[in-house]
């Protein structure tokens, strides 16, 4: 090998270490942004840890509204399976009802209730936001295909998960 050609594999591969290197940079700091979105099964089949941001889909318990005081708003969101609480600080989304889907923004507190920050209704009657529908959709499958004492499960007996 000639000392030209020692300079191009070594300029080369020096190229590609440094790639590598800002690829790997990138994609770490990127993994610390993600915000995974998890129905109330999945949370569960997670064992999610208080203090973990993400975001809850399902639908909207039906009579779960509950406005504690001011800006203050407590409802259940399910996947028909499982139920979780959450708490949430602000104006509600005009499309907020009982029994439609919904996105919560926020994190798991320490009392097992899910402490929203930003709330997304969906848009119309008919659209469910994929992600919540296939969290649904796996959450049925496995309750389907597991044991039957899953069935039933309400809010109050998965808050302390």
């Amino acid at each position: 090998m000639t000392p030209k050609q020692k300079r191009r594999l070594i300029a080369t591969s020096l190229i590609l270490a440094g790639v590598a290197v800002a690829v790997a940079l990138a994609l770490t700091a990127l993994s610390g942004n993600l915000n995974y979105l998890y129905s109330p099964s999945t949370m569960i089949d997670e064992g999610l840890q208080p203090g973990h941001r993400f975001r809850l889909g399902g639908v909207v318990l039906e009579n779960s509204i509950r406005r504690v005081e001011g800006l203050d708003v407590r409802f259940t969101v399910t996947d028909r399976v499982h139920d979780r609480e959450v708490a949430y600080r602000g104006i509600l989304p005009d499309l907020f009802r009982e029994g439609q889907s919904v996105i919560a923004h926020g994190e798991l507190g320490a009392d097992g209730v899910f402490v929203a920050n930003k709330i997304l209704a969906k848009h119309d009657e008919t659209y469910m936001p994929p992600e919540v529908m296939e969290a649904m959709r796996k959450a049925q499958e496995n309750l389907d295909g597991g044991s039957a004492e899953g069935s039933g499960t309400t809010g109050s007996e998965d808050s302390g998960s």
